[in-house]
């Protein structure tokens, strides 16, 4: 994973060279500590420090009651605070989530970011593409291409929430990312 969070940042780099215009916003909940991480190696490899914050989309998603046809996930959604220390105007804003899939939870991240300012840019940096699009949303930035069945999950793990590091292909059902 540190290969890859190394190459993403490299990529940012080459990407924006007014880096110092760039913030880097985590979707919550993986997607905080990934962007996190990504603003220190930017900073080790730019000498620019690099604003980082945290987007909750619960109350922009389109589809906290049904996921698919099934039943919501959450009978309650957990809702985080959205935190950004910088303001976004001017800005190129990466978003930055573990699992890129249908897109909604993208839709809604931006939809959400919207509502704190008109950054001049959006990008999206994910650690994993699973494919399954149902909205026309494509990441600037993509960790590893993994495509996967309809039956089939990718879950990315973190130290900073889930004590290891480490991505996943697991069956339907057992708590993959379905972004």
């Amino acid at each position: 994973m540190s290969r890859t969070l190394s190459r993403i940042a490299h990529e940012v780099i080459e990407r924006n060279p007014d880096v110092e215009r760039v913030a880097l916003v985590g979707i919550h909940t993986r997607g905080v500590p990934l962007a996190h991480r990504l603003g220190q190696l930017i900073e080790e490899r730019a000498g620019v420090e690099v604003p980082v914050g945290s987007v909750d989309v619960t109350f922009h998603r389109d589809d906290v009651g049904v996921r698919s046809g099934e039943a919501p996930r959450h009978a309650q959604p957990l809702v985080r605070a959205t935190r950004l220390g910088f303001g976004l105007e001017g800005r190129t804003c990466v978003l930055v989530d573990d699992v890129l899939s249908t897109g909604r939870t993208v839709r809604a991240a931006v939809e959400a970011l919207l509502d704190y300012g008109r950054p001049a840019r959006v990008q999206l940096a994910v650690l994993a593409d699973r494919g399954h699009r149902e909205l026309p949303i494509r990441p600037d930035y993509v960790g590893k291409n993994l495509p996967t069945a309809r039956g089939e999950w990718i879950r990315v793990q973190v130290v900073e929430v889930d004590e290891v590091d480490r991505v996943l292909l697991v069956p339907r059902g057992n708590g993959g990312s379905d972004a």
